[in-house]
C-alpha cells in the first residue's frame, strides 16, 4: 500500500520510474491518488466528476503491460482532465498511451460568465489551496488546484488567453502552453492550445514528449540563455509589487549565472482588439495590422534574446466575486495570438503574501529549450508555497 503522504510528494516521472521498476503497481498509485482526493477535495472542490472504476481498470492494464516488459514513459501516473476538453481529446489519448491514468474531470467556469478566472462545481466554487479567499485562476481552475494540492502530479488544461498559465501562477505550480499548432487547437481561431499543469518543469517536459510522439524540431538549448525583461509588454497596467517580485526572482537566476539579461525594448500593441475579433470571427484589416506589428516586434526581440520574461499576471489573485475591470490575461494572451510557447513558474510572493508567477516566452518551436531553461532555474527560482496539508 502506497502511503498517501508519500504519494502526494511524488512527481510524475518519479511515479513512472517506480512503476516501471516494479517497486509499486499502477493500481497502488491510483488507489493512493483516489484516497488523497477523498481527503482533500471536499475542502477544495477541484473535481466535478470522479472516474474511480475506469481508473482502476486502466491501471490494471498498465500493470499488465509492464509485467510483459513494456516500458511506458508515464507508467501509472494519475492525471486530472479539464472538464471542458474531456478524456477523448488528442492530448489525453496520447497521455493514456504513454501510461497515464485519468482519475476525474476538473472544474471550469460556468457557461455564460463574464470572467473566466475561477472554477464552478455543484458543491460551490473551486478554492485556491494557498488561500481559500482567492480564486485559483482559470479557466483550468480545477486542474491547477488538483496539482497544487498533491492529488495528481499532472493535469491537462487548455490555454486560449492564459487559462493554463494564470491558474499556475495563482496556485504556485508550473503551467506550460506549447507552440500553437503542435497539438490541434480547441477553437476555430487557433488561439486555444492544449497545455499542462505540473509541479516541476521536468514533468512538463515529460508531458511534451508524450503528446508530441515525433518530438519537436529543436533540442534543449546549450549555453546560457539571453533574457529580456518587460513588466508590461508596453501596454499592461502591472502592479509594482507583482513586477518587483517576479523581477527579483529573475535577478537571482541571473546572479547564479543561469541566464544573461539583455536590454532590447519589447513594446507590443495591446492584443485585446485583435484577440477579440479573431475569437468572434470578425477580423479585418485592423486586426491583421495589429498582429503583423506585434509579430515584427517579437521577431526583433528574439534576434537579441532567447527568452522574454514578464510577470504572469498584472495583478494578484482576486476573490470569488470576479476580477472587476482588471484583465488577468493582459500579459498572456499576446502569445496566444503570436503562437509562441510560454511557461509560468512559481516566483514567490509579494510583501502582502500574494503568489506571483514568472512568465517565460521562447521562439516558435523552441519548446524543449524553454522547458530545459525552466528546469535548470528551478532550484534558484522561488518555489511556490505548498498548502499546509
Amino acid at each position: 500500500m502506497l502511503d498517501t503522504h508519500a504519494y502526494a510528494r511524488l512527481s510524475a516521472t518519479d511515479i513512472a520510474d517506480l512503476v516501471n521498476g516494479g517497486e509499486v503497481t499502477a493500481g497502488e498509485v491510483v488507489d493512493a491518488a483516489l484516497a488523497v482526493c477523498a481527503e482533500r477535495d471536499g475542502a477544495l472542490r477541484a473535481f466535478t466528476a470522479m472516474w474511480a472504476d475506469s481508473a482502476r481498470a486502466l491501471a490494471a492494464e498498465v500493470d499488465a503491460s509492464v509485467a510483459r516488459g513494456a516500458l511506458l514513459p508515464l507508467a501509472g501516473v494519475p492525471i486530472a482532465v479539464k472538464a471542458s476538453e474531456g478524456a477523448r481529446s488528442v492530448q489525453n489519448r496520447r497521455l493514456v498511451a504513454a501510461g497515464c491514468v485519468p482519475i476525474g474531470a476538473t472544474s471550469v467556469p460556468r457557461a455564460g460568465t463574464t470572467h473566466q478566472t475561477y472554477g464552478s462545481t455543484d458543491r460551490g466554487p473551486t478554492l485556491n489551496p494557498l488561500d481559500p479567499a482567492w480564486s485559483p485562476g482559470g479557466s483550468s481552475a480545477g486542474s491547477a488546484v488538483a496539482v497544487a494540492a498533491g492529488i495528481v502530479p499532472l493535469a491537462t488544461g487548455s490555454d486560449g488567453a492564459g487559462s493554463v498559465r494564470i491558474p499556475a501562477a495563482w496556485c504556485g505550480v508550473v503551467g506550460f502552453k506549447p507552440t500553437n499548432g503542435v497539438l490541434p487547437a480547441r477553437d476555430r481561431a487557433g488561439l486555444n492550445s492544449p497545455g499542462v499543469l505540473t509541479r516541476t518543469p521536468v514533468d512538463a517536459a515529460a508531458y511534451l514528449r508524450a503528446v508530441i510522439p515525433g518530438g519537436l524540431a529543436t533540442s534543449p538549448a546549450t549555453g546560457t540563455p539571453r533574457v529580456v525583461w518587460t513588466p508590461t509588454l508596453g501596454y499592461a497596467d502591472t502592479d509594482p509589487d507583482i513586477a518587483d517580485t517576479a523581477r527579483r526572482t529573475l535577478d537571482r537566476i541571473a546572479s547564479a549565472g543561469l541566464c544573461g539579461l539583455v536590454r532590447p525594448t519589447v513594446r507590443l500593441c495591446d492584443p485585446a482588439p485583435a484577440w477579440t475579433a479573431l475569437r468572434a470571427g470578425t477580423s479585418d484589416r485592423d486586426t491583421d495590422a495589429l498582429i503583423r506589428a506585434n509579430a515584427r516586434a517579437l521577431s526583433e526581440a528574439f534576434e537579441e534574446a532567447d527568452l522574454i520574461a514578464t510577470p504572469t499576471t498584472p495583478h494578484p489573485p482576486h476573490g470569488h466575486d470576479g476580477p472587476g475591470p482588471r484583465m488577468s490575461v493582459a500579459l498572456t494572451w499576446a502569445f496566444n495570438l503570436s503562437g509562441h510557447p510560454a511557461i509560468s513558474l512559481p516566483a514567490g510572493r509579494t510583501p502582502n503574501g500574494e503568489p506571483v508567477g514568472l512568465h517565460l516566452i521562447a521562439r516558435h518551436h523552441a519548446d524543449a529549450a524553454l522547458l530545459d531553461a525552466a528546469e535548470r532555474w528551478r532550484s534558484t527560482a522561488a518555489e511556490g508555497e505548498a498548502p499546509a496539508w
